[in-house]
């Protein structure tokens, strides 16, 4: 479909409105962005989104403290991500947008929330972004040693950027290729694990469950072991959000978020916790340690060749997928925000294929600057930076949940018929995640090395929600003048 370079007006409160004065919850207007997205593309890109180097090599730091009790870890912060990924579907799938989250606070619980929440998600992705095109580029650095790892970081910010500009096609292609590459290399680890286990491989013994209770046992360091364990693996769940936000680029967006949720929660879930079974089960845990990739330590253990190199291959496509999705993702919640007069209305521009190519090129900008700030001074200004979102993802969580919780009695109200995907024992199961995220928060408070990471956060987050309070003020006081 062909569309104008100017956008039109979505539906959501106009400069000045309120909670109270907002319109329906289920007010849907045009969206000006460009189609594109198959199902298949939401689909891997909701398996793909969350496979990335904080499963691959972060694992490791989760096995140190929790021992095999890493796998109830798992299921536990696995459990929440899926509950906040089905709130994030129905409320996406009854009002699809490209700001997804932000739009959805923003109907809930004012400007100010979906102001908020937007700014910092993107704050989030661009900051992340630098991350994953400095570590791409240092893997392809020991390759090809000849390149400077600043070159390697260009040709990936240049490609992928082009690659956003062309049409959302292309982020689609691109993100179902890498995550079909990631998910093909869990299910042969996996695959590989369970033979090993019954002694199924050539000149192999049978594995057996030794490893799960011997030790120390399955909680070696009992119940704090596991909650501690929920702490440094939570994190890796960020990323399901980007599937909602995309869901709006698709060819029928309410289906496809309905879909693409449903399939993707469990898989991830089965992904994540099958791995680390397989991983805490074929090895003794104290073979794992941080800062080394566990899926690497077993295929070792196996005789799988070369598993060293093949695996930073796969952490290598790992981390060109996240760069790749939060540029895209960065891109569409600065539209958004833009759309909604809560950023420069400059960002609006639409190319005929429906490109937000100015806001492209923004979320790009600021991610080539942290890129620098991280080449540069990776262990000061940029690990501000790196802190201040660090825990971010709780806030963002948060007002999911709570921005559900007010707009699914008002869908019900006014056109219950869009709540094609419902969350599950509604109310309680979205309060209970509300008080499980309220737990890690606290725990982070006790973790001497989590507490820095929570206070940046909680700093930049108040600042965020500052200058959103201070924006409404000065609108109000305009309008009283007026």
């Amino acid at each position: 479909m062909k569309h104008d370079s100017s956008p039109s007006r979505s539906a959501v409160p106009p400069t000045g409105a309120t909670a109270v004065d907002a319109p329906a919850a289920t007010d849907t207007g045009p969206e000006p962005l460009g189609g594109g997205l198959k199902q298949r593309h939401l689909t891997m890109l909701g398996l793909g989104g969350v496979i990335g180097a904080g499963l691959f090599v972060g694992s490791g730091a989760g096995i140190e403290v929790a021992g095999p009790g890493i796998v109830l870890s798992y299921l536990i912060a696995g459990a929440l991500a899926m509950c906040v990924m089905r709130m994030l579907g129905e409320m996406s799938a009854a009002m699809p947008a490209s700001g997804a989250f932000s739009v959805h606070a923003e109907r809930a619980l004012g400007r100010w929330a979906g102001f908020s929440v937007g700014w910092l998600y993107w704050f989030l992705l661009v900051v992340v972004l630098a991350v994953e095109a400095t570590g791409a580029a240092r893997i392809a650095n020991e390759w090809a040693p000849g390149v400077p790892q600043w070159a390697w970081v260009l040709l990936f910010m240049v490609f992928f950027t082009g690659a956003n500009l062309a049409a959302v096609k292309n982020f689609g292609e691109f993100e179902f290729w890498f995550a079909a590459l990631k998910v093909f290399a869990i299910v042969a680890f996996l695959v590989l694990g369970l033979l090993a286990i019954f002694g199924v491989l050539p000149d192999t013994d049978p594995v057996g469950f030794t490893h799960l209770t011997g030790d120390g046992g399955f909680l070696p360091h009992g119940w704090d072991g596991v909650v501690s364990g929920v702490v440094v693996v939570l994190f890796a769940f960020g990323g399901l959000e980007i599937v909602t936000i995309a869901a709006a680029e698709s060819d029928d967006p309410v289906r496809s978020v309905a879909r693409a949720v449903r399939s993707a929660v469990y898989r991830i879930l089965f992904f994540y916790v099958g791995s680390m079974l397989v991983i805490v089960t074929v090895l003794p845990w104290t073979a794992q340690q941080a800062g080394f990739s566990p899926y690497v330590t077993v295929l070792d253990s196996i005789g799988v060749p070369s598993a060293g190199t093949l695996m930073n291959i796969v952490v290598f496509v790992a981390l060109l997928s996240s760069l790749n999705a939060n540029l895209y993702g960065s891109s569409r919640m600065i539209f958004s925000l833009a759309e909604r007069g809560e950023a420069p209305k400059g960002l609006l521009k639409v190319s005929g294929g429906g490109v937000p190519r100015r806001a492209v090129l923004a979320s790009v900008a600021f991610g080539f600057v942290s890129v620098l700030l991280n080449l540069k001074w990776p262990e000061s200004v940029f690990l501000y930076m790196l802190n201040s979102v660090g825990a971010a993802l709780l806030f963002v969580w948060g007002l999911i949940a709570v921005s559900q919780l007010r707009l699914r009695r008002r869908i019900e109200r006014e056109a219950p018929e869009r709540l094609t995907l419902r969350m599950w024992f509604f109310p309680w199961l979205t309060w209970a995640a509300l008080a499980a995220m309220a737990v890690v928060i606290l725990l982070m408070v006790r973790d001497d090395g989590a507490r820095p990471q929570l206070l940046w956060s909680a700093g930049a987050t108040a600042t965020v929600i500052a200058v959103a309070w201070a924006r409404e003020w000065r609108q109000r006081s305009v309008r009283g003048r007026s």
